[in-house]
């Protein structure tokens, strides 16, 4: 069967909470001193709001009636002060099934966000990566992205 990008619906619950699960593996295992080993960063009722709000699309790609990746987006409206208004599409996650790397389903989903966010009339895409995850950040620069400003950190607690 072919696969499909489409919006997340109730359904979906299940198998997105399963990704959000190794998103949060791959967090915690570069910096267990932020993120916890299990837990979840969205309550069920949470994901399902977010899944029906307009301003925050959830995609998820599908084959053979799995799931196998999602990316989380919020369009921004910004243009107060010294900036232009303009309107962002931040992507606030992306995950591909582990088991199913390397099979350019997260090209796809960003392909797909990239043309959302084109029909919006957004200005651009932007997405925070982790320095600790070398190769999200490797797999976002080879679909052209580049860093916008950096977030520097030093830990003052023991």
């Amino acid at each position: 069967m072919q696969p499909v990008i489409r919006r997340a619906e109730p359904s979906d619950l299940e198998a997105v909470n399963k990704l959000l699960q190794q998103v949060l593996s791959v967090h915690h295992d570069g910096r267990p001193d932020l993120f916890r080993e299990t837990g979840k960063k969205y309550t069920d009722e949470e994901l399902l709001a977010i899944f029906a709000g307009p301003d925050t699309p959830v995609f998820v790609y599908e084959q053979d009636g799995a799931v196998l990746g999602y990316a989380f987006c919020v369009l921004q409206h910004s243009g107060s002060g010294s900036l232009r208004p303009l309107t962002t599409l931040y992507i606030d996650d992306l995950c591909v099934d582990e088991k199913a790397r390397g099979r350019h389903i997260g090209r796809a989903l960003f392909e797909h966000v990239k043309a959302f966010a084109k029909e919006k009339g957004c200005y651009n895409i932007t997405l925070h990566v982790w320095e600790c995850n070398p190769g999200a950040k490797a797999f976002y620069e080879s679909l052209g992205l580049a860093p916008q400003y950096t977030s520097m950190e030093m830990i003052v607690g023991d």
